[in-house]
């Protein structure tokens, strides 16, 4: 909690923000999304869209987009931290696909199963058909959907092997197909970005998320490149989008 101790004011700030913005959000998704039908997947996802913008400020986030930004098809985009679906969340309407913990963190974990994630049981194979047929739905209603391939976050050294098991709808090039980068960077002398803004290893939620508010801005530099000629092949499909995104560096 060292970030309390630094800057007091601003955590204690920032927290009854991000309190406000969530209970804001909490309160709009009633009338936004029940009663939608068929468009409740979409309503969904503009609904988080505009949760997600109420939040960059609170974070102090500060965006730079570079290529075509994709509006609809298949995502894959490296992981680096939770603060990845919020900036990805703000810039466009999605549906994200993330793994099973995710839906039992507090509250976050709520407003992900809400807005329409479909949740992945990595050690569970059976499982790989029914989501790629989710998937495969998202898709045909003209939703882009976001996907992490690396199957976990990282410190951003590098971009970690993509895995194979949930490319399958993009080998059929029915839709679109993009690959994204997302990189962070903190104000000179503000801490370190793979200990402090990206969340892996064996970090806990709570104190990685009051030192992330803790901070003066988050710098997110978000690249994107629409890919033509794919692999049908999922495995060396997942080699070819690795490179790509790996090539962005």
């Amino acid at each position: 909690m060292s970030a309390w101790r630094k800057h007091p004011f601003r955590v204690t700030g920032r927290t009854f923000w991000l309190g406000g913005a969530l209970a804001l959000g909490a309160a709009c998704f009633l009338p936004r999304c029940a009663f939608r039908g068929k468009a409740n997947r979409a309503a969904r996802s503009r609904w988080l869209r505009e949760v997600a913008r109420r939040l960059l400020p609170v974070f102090g986030v500060e965006i730079q987009i570079r290529g075509e930004l994709p509006s609809g098809g298949l995502l894959v985009c490296n992981h680096l931290s939770y603060l990845d679906i919020v900036v990805l969340a703000a810039i466009t309407p999605a549906v994200f696909v993330s793994k099973s913990e995710v839906r039992h963190w507090p509250v976050f974990g709520w407003f992900a199963k809400v807005a329409g994630s479909i949740f992945v049981n990595r050690q569970s194979r059976g499982q790989v058909g029914q989501l790629a047929e989710e998937m495969e739905d998202v898709l045909e209603s003209g939703l882009l959907v976001i996907l992490f391939p690396e199957g976990t976050s990282s410190g951003g050294e590098t971009v970690l092997p993509f895995k194979s098991s949930l490319l399958e709808p993009a080998t059929r090039r029915d839709h679109p197909l993009w690959v994204a980068l997302i990189q962070y960077e903190l104000p000179a002398g503000d801490g370190d970005v793979a200990e402090e803004v990206c969340y892996w290893k064996d970090m806990t939620l709570g104190p990685h998320l009051v030192n992330l508010l803790g901070k003066k801005s988050v710098g997110a530099r978000l690249s994107f490149a629409r890919v033509e000629d794919r692999a049908t092949d999922r495995k060396e499909l997942a080699r070819q989008l690795h490179s790509r995104v790996l090539g962005m560096k």
